[in-house]
């Protein structure tokens, strides 16, 4: 069983900065696709930013240039950096990862971003 801990949200103001972190018991984010999603209130779920195995990352539109995906040596911490944030940025942030070709989602974190 792989836990996975998600910390770092909270409630900011439009061009603040956010750092969310992801740790897993295991190494769920070496070599392995991983990815941060989220779901505002209302909408669908979608993902923010993902990283395939060699390490690459793609963005959203919407957060592009704002938003940065990475994570440690080891593979069990995956990070999202989220500057300059917008009040569309809110919502409930997920990480992924995979384990022995499972799904492992974090228990979601809020991020609230209000003038």
């Amino acid at each position: 069983q792989v836990q996975v801990v998600e910390s770092g949200g909270g409630s900011v103001h439009p061009g603040e900065s956010l750092r969310l972190s992801c740790v897993a018991s295991k190494s769920i984010f070496f070599n392995k696709h991983a990815a941060w999603y989220r779901q505002a209130p209302g909408k669908e779920r979608e993902m923010v930013a993902d990283m395939i195995a060699s390490g690459s990352t793609s963005y959203v539109d919407s957060v592009k240039g704002r938003f940065s995906l990475s994570r440690d040596r080891t593979g069990n911490t995956l990070y999202l950096q989220m500057n300059n944030l917008e009040t569309e940025d809110t919502a409930n942030y997920y990480c992924m990862g995979i384990y022995y070709g499972q799904t492992i989602w974090g228990q979601g974190i809020q991020v609230t971003v209000s003038s």
